[in-house]
């Protein structure tokens, strides 16, 4: 149930970046048209070229002030031993597109292989046995 609910929440990851991508296509042509009759078809690739690099530079100038805002308020704890939730917390943080194409590619290996997801399911969802 958990598996399946999050193979199709990367499903709807995927299909939304995709849709973004054609969003991002299609606006670059629609401007590419509108500039064309403005402009030679060189100037009109030059500035549909242009206004996405500014695109990007001002994204990236966000993203950096966004990391840099939070490693000044953020302070480490120190913890005690080797914490595997706390380490892919922090990885999942740390590099998002990262742990996004790793979790499409388990989700990927997962479908190829359905025996050997539902072995390693049922080692970490069964009960552990009462200790003495």
């Amino acid at each position: 149930m958990i598996f399946e609910k999050t193979l199709m929440t990367l499903a709807a990851a995927a299909a939304i970046a995709a849709a973004a991508a054609v969003a991002v296509v299609s606006a670059a042509f629609a401007l590419y048209a509108v500039l064309v009759p403005l402009v030679t078809a060189a100037g009109a690739a030059a500035i549909v070229s242009a206004v996405a690099a500014l695109i990007v530079a001002v994204a990236g100038l966000f993203a950096a002030r966004k990391v840099e805002g939070r490693h000044n308020h953020h302070q480490p704890t120190p913890q005690q031993g080797f914490d595997v939730t706390g380490k892919v917390i922090e990885i999942v943080r740390d590099r998002p597109l990262m742990s996004i194409g790793l979790g499409l590619a388990a989700g990927i290996f997962a479908l190829k292989n359905p025996s050997l997801t539902a072995t390693v399911a049922k080692a970490f969802l069964d009960p552990k046995p009462p200790q003495r």
